[in-house]
């Protein structure tokens, strides 16, 4: 039997007017079996026509907070290179408090060349970037658990720092790492996730990076039962393509399926899909 520990959603925040996507949300917040939602964090579309309508993942994600009271809750993944860790950290932990202790925070390296680009802000090198994600994560762990943090790194340097409040979940929320470079992400994850994100691909591609990602927690120390593996699950027209999809990705190793919806025009679409989910995998 595949050992599913999540069933979650995510809706990307593109091409649509705003009232679809709260309505998608508040409908998932009735179907129990759906413990989270996700969008993604870009301010350009990333699906199709990049000039198009594309609210902020942050901004959105905390209006939804406010309308929902049961679904966790996070972005699928922030981007490092957006906002400077010590900021990132003192979002997330007032996130945290307002919504009750809903929050799961994803963080990758990050990789769109046209919006950074546009806004000027600097896209490092692959390398170098990691370099970022690794000192990133951290700077925010120990913003987020203790009272004073130092910090000298390549990247960043912080000096007698402060996140206060501190996070409602304790330590502090679980840390969704995404990305699936084997050298260096895995290894980050490894070092640092609760939760490994594959961002998509075949399930044999996953039982491969799922072996690679355990050779790396034996290399680090860590039990990689600690670390729960997520994926996306396309969530197509027909309920049963998704299951059919989602059943695969389980036997592969997904413990969290997070099914990725592109259209969120009709919230009808939810229930009918994720029962064929849970069908599939019983």
């Amino acid at each position: 039997m595949p050992d599913i520990r999540r069933i979650s959603f995510k809706t990307r925040p593109q091409d649509t007017e705003w009232q679809p996507l709260l309505d998608f949300w508040l409908e998932a917040e009735r179907i129990d079996a759906l413990d989270g939602g996700w969008l993604f964090d870009h301010f350009y579309p990333i699906h199709g026509d990049s000039s198009g309508p594309c609210f902020e993942g942050w901004t959105a994600l905390s209006y939804l907070a406010g309308r929902t009271q049961r679904l966790r809750l996070g972005l699928m993944v922030s981007g490092n290179l957006y906002r400077h860790p010590a900021v990132l950290a003192n979002m997330v932990a007032t996130f945290d408090v307002f919504s009750g202790g809903r929050l799961d925070l994803g963080l990758g390296a990050g990789w769109n060349e046209e919006e950074s680009g546009a806004y000027g802000i600097e896209l490092l090198p692959i390398g170098p970037r990691l370099d970022q994600l690794e000192e990133a994560c951290e700077i925010i762990d120990a913003l987020l658990t203790r009272e004073w943090t130092d910090f000298e790194g390549r990247h960043y340097r912080l000096k007698a720092a402060r996140c206060e409040p501190k996070p409602v979940q304790r330590p502090r929320p679980p840390l969704v790492i995404g990305g699936q470079g084997e050298k260096r992400t895995l290894r980050i994850a490894a070092r640092w996730a609760d939760d490994w994100n594959f961002p998509g691909g075949t399930p044999e591609q996953l039982a491969h990076k799922v072996e690679v990602l355990h050779a790396h927690c034996a290399d680090v120390g860590r039990d990689p039962a600690e670390i729960t593996v997520s994926t996306h699950v396309m969530a197509g027209a027909e309920p049963g393509e998704t299951a059919a999809a989602a059943a695969a990705l389980a036997g592969a190793g997904a413990q969290h399926l997070c099914l990725y919806f592109f259209d969120c025009s009709d919230p009808g679409r939810i229930g009918p899909t994720v029962e064929a989910v849970r069908s599939a995998l019983a």
